[in-house]
């Protein structure tokens, strides 16, 4: 394979692995987590967030990965290390740190203990797991949008 068609494949493997993975985020921050609050009683909401949470963890851990390697390979094919040396690529840290966050709650947080959490707090407050969930969902969704249009806009010439 050339580098062409290298470079061709890994772009397109980090456009897809962003749209499922950022796509997954909004899904379940602006859908999921508001039917889930609608439609079941207060007892029951952390039960079934976790257990539709199951499936998108499975897709965003390996989403991520994908976007993560993706990323890598284009950098060092390209170049690009440089780009980290100064703030006028200010996107490309954020991808990295958007990357490394969401590694960090998928293959760290979420597995060793953030699930425990949530069902400490459910036994004090019911509906507080899903009103923290739904904050940190936003947040998340939030800041991933930005970095989505900031790159995007930086890969197109900008800035």
């Amino acid at each position: 394979m050339d580098d062409f068609s290298a470079l061709w494949l890994a772009r397109a493997a980090h456009v897809i692995g962003v749209v499922l993975w950022i796509g997954g985020v909004a899904f379940v921050t602006t859908t999921l987590l508001p039917a889930i609050r609608r439609d079941f009683p207060v007892a029951a909401q952390l039960a079934e967030f976790e257990r539709y949470e199951r499936g998108f963890g499975r897709q965003a851990r390996w989403t991520t990965q994908l976007v993560g390697g993706s990323g890598l390979f284009m950098v060092w094919k390209l170049d690009l290390w440089f780009r980290f040396a100064t703030l006028d690529a200010f996107w490309m840290h954020a991808m990295l740190a958007i990357y490394l966050l969401f590694t960090l709650l998928l293959f760290v947080i979420e597995p060793l203990f953030f699930h425990r959490l949530l069902r400490h707090l459910a036994q004090r407050d019911p509906a507080l797991p899903l009103r923290l969930l739904s904050r940190l969902h936003w947040l998340l969704l939030t800041l991933s949008l930005l970095t989505t249009g900031f790159a995007v806009a930086g890969a197109h010439g900008w800035g």
